[in-house]
């Protein structure tokens, strides 16, 4: 009886595949960029935007949008219910990972749910909606909030369109053959990622560029993945530059467009903080004589991970990382 009540005790005491996604919406809103009282007035306009539509558009609205306010962030495939005491998680997850996933189980790995970073199927092809974060971001920054907004209503488009043409069920195909639940957490992981850095670069005054190359290189995503020759660097300005005003930039979806790089200069940016750069944002920055530190992106990446996959193993979730996922573990 002791047994049987133990093992009552132990599966009711397993977190479900909901509470793990709602633990994620908590957390990725708590490190918003733009405040919590923001987010939830963006919740609220959702539900009034919806009230007004006409009956026949309802129908093709997110209802999940009036509680998460992450688009690419969602439950891929399985049911809310199932209960999860093992996850694998990495930087991307398509059919190789269900597929990897599927085999470990096999060889009796036991793992109840994947989770990947970047997104896939509906969460992907929305990707372009979460981007609107920036426009408070490089408000804070000192850009005009209505020139903000308009080019990131242009660079919204473009990345629709890029995002249009691509297979984005692949994965979530393959995890529903297989039966694999699927989890993405995206901006939700880039916002815990974005918070740590601001609150890590905040905690020290620098002068030169190389000052703050070296206090990110203390970091340990950042030391392991400059073992494996990825490692930050900087990519525009010298080691010796002045720093000027420091700038994180690890959230909002996908980089901004480079005409959001000149209004940063015109309000007196002179460090930014990437986790990634394209390299016609890096001969424009160069221009404009603004320093960037690319910080490498699956170790930056790893950082908002590893927060928020922290937490559940303190819930007693086990963790397996995969994909480019530099797992460090933080008290």
């Amino acid at each position: 009886l002791v047994c049987v009540l133990n093992l009552l005790y132990y599966i009711l005491s397993l977190m479900t595949l909901q509470e793990i996604y709602e633990l994620a919406i908590d957390l990725g809103i708590k490190a918003d960029p733009r405040g919590v009282q923001s987010v939830k007035n963006l919740l609220a306009r959702r539900k009034k935007e919806y009230k007004d539509l006409p009956s026949k558009k309802k129908k093709y609205y997110d209802l999940e949008s009036f509680r998460n306010p992450y688009s690419d962030s969602r439950i891929l495939f399985g049911a809310p219910s199932i209960k999860v005491k093992k996850v694998i998680a990495g930087i991307d997850a398509d059919a190789s990972e269900v597929l990897l996933t599927d085999r470990l189980n096999e060889k009796g790995a036991n793992i109840d749910l994947l989770i990947s970073h970047h997104p896939s199927g509906h969460a992907l092809a929305s990707l372009h909606e979460v981007m609107d974060v920036q426009v408070d971001m490089y408000a804070k920054m000192g850009v005009p909030v209505n020139v903000a907004s308009s080019l990131f209503e242009e660079r919204m488009a473009t990345v629709k369109r890029k995002m249009s043409p691509l297979n984005h069920g692949q994965a979530v195909d393959a995890a529903r053959l297989l039966n694999v639940p699927l989890l993405a957490l995206h901006t939700i992981w880039d916002n815990l990622g974005n918070n740590f850095m601001e609150k890590h670069l905040s905690a020290k005054k620098f002068d030169r560029l190389e000052d703050i190359l070296d206090y990110i290189n203390e970091i340990p995503e950042f030391i392991e993945a400059t073992k494996g020759k990825s490692g930050p660097s900087i990519v525009s300005g010298s080691s010796n530059n002045r720093a000027g005003k420091i700038v994180v930039n690890f959230t909002g979806g996908t980089n901004p467009s480079k005409e959001l790089y000149v209004e940063m200069a015109k309000a007196g940016v002179g460090t930014i903080v990437e986790m990634h750069v394209p390299e016609d944002a890096v001969t424009e920055l160069k221009k404009l004589h603004i320093n960037v530190i690319d910080c490498g992106h699956m170790a930056a990446d790893s950082i908002g991970a590893n927060i928020f996959l922290d937490e559940l193993e303190r819930r007693g979730i086990d963790v397996i990382p995969c994909s480019g996922l530099i797992r460090v573990k933080r008290k």
